[in-house]
């Protein structure tokens, strides 16, 4: 006996579509959610929201987890989920200080040094900044924002231009007035590159964040008022809680 299946195409297309709308209004009540709420505010349990929006909790997680990869959410295992903490903002300008100002943000930025040790130059820095059998003093130290870390910094500078620079004085304060102050080194110029890229393994360690998760790479080669180069710096930035934002000026006069 043959039996014909009777099932209209539209029936089965709009069941189909059910659970992906469920899980949109869900998505959308929770970014009203976070765009109302402050930055690091804990979302209520997954069984109080699919009380709340009559859904089931596959539908809310498999929202949570879209919001947690667009970077909306944060999932802090033990604790709960959380709405992002709030991106530290430097802004591009072409004004005199732009480049040698720490950049702004809500909280304190602090430092602790990891590496500091004299060494001979590599070829790369030997290239940018010195001959190759002078020494460099290199110094990688862990930026943090009220005791979050956000970024790694490694230095490489000629270490007979800082001959008593010490590992208390990149703890604190501004690296560039330091050198000011107390070296009569005045900066001048740099040369800037930014680019994307992944963290690996040791990055990921001192940054506390996922290995390959995304960062913002950041190269700069410094000159004095003399034309010494005076630093080659490498950073690396959270992608997570980084950001930078420029002005773009456009030229009105032209057709």
């Amino acid at each position: 006996m043959t039996t014909t299946d009777t099932t209209d195409p539209a029936d089965t297309a709009d069941a189909s579509r059910r659970p992906t709308a469920k899980r949109d209004r869900v998505r959308q009540h929770l970014l009203d959610v976070i765009e109302n709420a402050g930055p690091g505010t804990g979302l209520a349990s997954e069984r109080d929201l699919a009380e709340e929006l009559g859904v089931s909790r596959p539908t809310i997680r498999a929202a949570i987890d879209e919001l947690i990869g667009s970077g909306h959410l944060v999932r802090q295992w033990g604790r709960g989920t959380f709405t992002s903490p709030e991106k530290v903002t430097q802004e591009l300008s072409d004004g005199p200080s732009a480049a040698f100002a720490v950049p702004p943000a809500e909280g304190a930025w602090t430092s602790r040094v990891v590496e500091f040790r004299t060494a001979e130059a590599g070829l790369r820095a030997a290239r940018l900044l010195i001959e190759p059998d002078e020494p460099v003093l290199r110094v990688v130290r862990l930026r943090l924002v009220d005791d979050e870390p956000m970024s790694i910094e490694r230095l490489e500078l000629p270490a007979l231009l800082v001959p008593d620079l010490t590992r208390d004085d990149m703890e604190d304060g501004n690296f560039y007035r330091l050198l000011r102050e107390r070296f009569e080194i005045v900066v001048c110029d740099a040369v800037q590159t930014l680019e994307p890229a992944v963290a690996n393994p040791d990055q990921a360690d001192l940054l506390d964040i996922p290995v390959y998760a995304p960062i913002l790479q950041v190269e700069r080669t410094t000159r004095d008022t003399t034309g010494r180069t005076v630093e080659f710096a490498h950073a690396v930035y959270r992608g997570d809680r980084y950001r930078i934002t420029s002005h773009l000026r456009f030229d009105t006069t032209s057709g």
